[in-house]
């Protein structure tokens, strides 16, 4: 007998990168899906996590009663890359896919309609994702690195 699953086969429609100001080591990327679903994380090089963990050793030295650390501690996922230009990027993402962890990584900001979940989401008192506002706003003002 046999089988048959249904396979979520994601496939990027268009890639929108963000540089972040005064740091061009780092940068938020958004991914819109064929299907229309948004997701953005964001990417760095060695070079900022480098400087983070420099801000953290001089923050630690200037306090009293701690130990001058280098460390960096980061408050959500990013995806750690030799260069941020646009090819190695999109690579990058089609890498994650193909690995199926795309979806622990990035983080959706748009609703999936066609699916029920059960997953506890922050929402903007409307039933909505809050970051759906906010992606709606970037995608309209975001600026496209062409490498």
């Amino acid at each position: 007998m046999h089988n048959s699953t249904q396979v979520d086969i994601r496939i990027p429609n268009r890639v929108l990168i963000e540089n972040h100001h005064g740091d061009p080591d780092a940068c938020d990327v958004i991914v819109e899906m064929e299907g229309g679903m948004i997701y953005t994380a964001m990417f760095a090089t060695l070079a900022h996590i480098q400087r983070q963990m420099t801000l953290t050793f001089d923050l630690s030295s200037d306090m009293h009663d701690t130990p001058p650390t280098r460390f960096a501690a980061m408050e959500t996922p990013h995806v750690i890359l030799e260069a941020l230009d646009r090819d190695t990027i999109e690579d990058t993402i089609d890498n994650l896919i193909a690995m199926e962890i795309f979806g622990t990584i990035f983080t959706q900001v748009t609703e999936d309609e066609a699916t029920e979940t059960t997953e506890t989401t922050t929402t903007n008192g409307n039933g909505r994702r809050a970051t759906q506002e906010v992606a709606a706003v970037v995608l309209s003002d975001v600026l496209v690195v062409e490498a």
